[in-house]
């Protein structure tokens, strides 16, 4: 009976974040609110992007997919855990938990390399300003989004690829609000030594490469900006890549710390609540983050709301002026 048990599909239960019934209510409406300012923040940015000529530069180029990929990155784990919620249904099928894994890190993957990609960009605006235009022009920016696009599609295959030969008991309780590969691991009733080994070399080579090259990038930058002679000239210098700064440590600190401390700790709630982070809290920072910092993205959203204001504003109006036509 055991070994037939080991050879059923498996069925996973989302603990969520708390399983006492008190508070599901309070954590459904907060991580529904979140998850609203998410979409609509980043939403808000790719609009206001695509309908500015000022903005279609490398950078915003580069801004906007971040945008829509911070939107997916969400988009793969809080429905489910509000949907969890409001059934009180905690099942997720063994299918559901590797395409939600795998998704996952496609997008998690997506935001580690467009981050890269825009640290790159500001490395050649700011250390080579005369050739940014040549450099920085359209056929490559398409070429490095492909690019980004390619490796994190192929680069999230080897772990969701090693899950499958996984063998699980019926039912297993994943202490977690979506399918984490490492908290997954840790539920195999099968050797997992592969599948460790497959996740700290993926988590290695995309972590450490892109990390290497932002760094690379901003070395490089901060030996240009202090080469500038005026105060005025070396604050517009490092105001053009503070945002981005400022983003990759909220994204760096989160991510890595919670994946390279999966072994070391055994406090499996610390990482769920750290996991929210990275999963919720950065994907709605970085709408605030770059519109709050930068003077052109104001700008953009300014008019974008304005735009969208005056559209309803004229709608309105007309439909008024035909209900008082008495012609009609």
């Amino acid at each position: 009976m055991e070994l037939e048990n080991h050879t059923e599909i498996p069925v996973f239960l989302l603990l969520g974040l708390s399983e006492k019934p008190e508070i599901q209510s309070i954590l459904f409406g907060l991580f529904l609110s979140l998850y609203l300012v998410t979409i609509f923040g980043n939403l808000l940015i790719l609009l206001a992007i695509v309908s500015d000529p000022h903005l279609h530069t490398p950078m915003y180029f580069f801004l906007s997919n971040l945008s829509l990929s911070d939107i997916c990155f969400t988009s793969t784990t809080v429905p489910k855990m509000l949907l969890n919620i409001q059934t009180q249904n905690k099942v997720i099928t063994y299918a559901g938990c590797i395409t939600q894994m795998y998704f996952f890190t496609v997008f998690g993957l997506w935001d580690n390399l467009l981050l890269t990609a825009m640290a790159y960009d500001r490395f050649v605006a700011i250390c080579h300003p005369l050739h940014y235009p040549v450099l920085m022009n359209a056929r490559l920016c398409g070429q490095l989004l492909l690019l980004t696009w390619l490796l994190s599609v192929l680069g999230a295959l080897p772990e969701s690829l090693t899950a499958l030969r996984l063998s699980f008991c019926a039912v297993m309780e994943i202490p977690h609000y979506f399918c984490e590969l490492p908290a997954v691991l840790k539920l195999a009733c099968s050797d997992t030594f592969l599948n460790s080994v497959v996740l700290y070399i993926v988590t290695g080579v995309m972590g450490f490469f892109p990390l290497a090259g932002i760094l690379f990038s901003y070395w490089q930058i901060v030996a240009s900006i202090l080469q500038i002679s005026t105060k005025g000239g070396k604050y517009k210098a490092f105001s053009t890549c503070g945002s981005h700064l400022s983003v990759v440590c909220l994204f760096y600190g989160t991510c890595l710390g919670v994946y390279l401390s999966s072994t070391w700790t055994h406090a499996s709630w610390t990482g769920v609540f750290a996991s929210v982070f990275y999963t919720v809290v950065t994907p709605m920072m970085n709408p605030f983050i770059y519109s709050m910092r930068n003077r052109d993205m104001k700008r953009a959203l300014k008019f974008l709301l304005c735009g969208l204001m005056c559209s309803k504003g004229q709608k309105t109006w007309t439909n008024k002026r035909e209900g008082m036509d008495p012609s009609s």
